[in-house]
């Protein structure tokens, strides 16, 4: 069980080649209890952008903050506060921010998808 705060969270930085101005927060993990699953608030700086990658797990996003573009199925989907997606398995997919503020989202995935 956790009860806690965003703000409470420790925030690492997203160290992938392909990815810039990304970071991540862990809210909920098997540490705190949930087997199989992990939950993270992601946040990309103005200008910040995750990999286009693809991977054999899927996962759950929902937008907290900000505006931004999720490439999905060779197609750019506009994104902001409130909207959310189901990225399947093996999809390719980026998230990027398009505004001048920071664009937060959460995005659960499966224990193995945590990196």
């Amino acid at each position: 069980m956790i009860i806690s705060h965003v703000q409470e969270t420790e925030k690492k930085n997203v160290n992938h080649p392909d990815a810039s101005q990304a970071s991540m927060k862990v809210l909920i993990s098997p540490n705190e209890g949930w087997e199989g699953h992990v939950m993270r608030l992601m946040e990309l700086r103005p200008g910040g952008f995750t990999p286009r990658h693809e991977h054999p797990w899927p996962h759950i996003n929902y937008m907290v903050k900000g505006k931004g573009t999720l490439f999905m199925d060779g197609k750019e989907h506009p994104v902001s506060a409130g909207s959310y997606a189901y990225v399947p398995a093996n999809k390719k997919h980026q998230f990027r921010n398009d505004g001048s503020e920071p664009f937060e989202f959460i995005c659960i995935v499966p224990e193995e998808g945590h990196q």
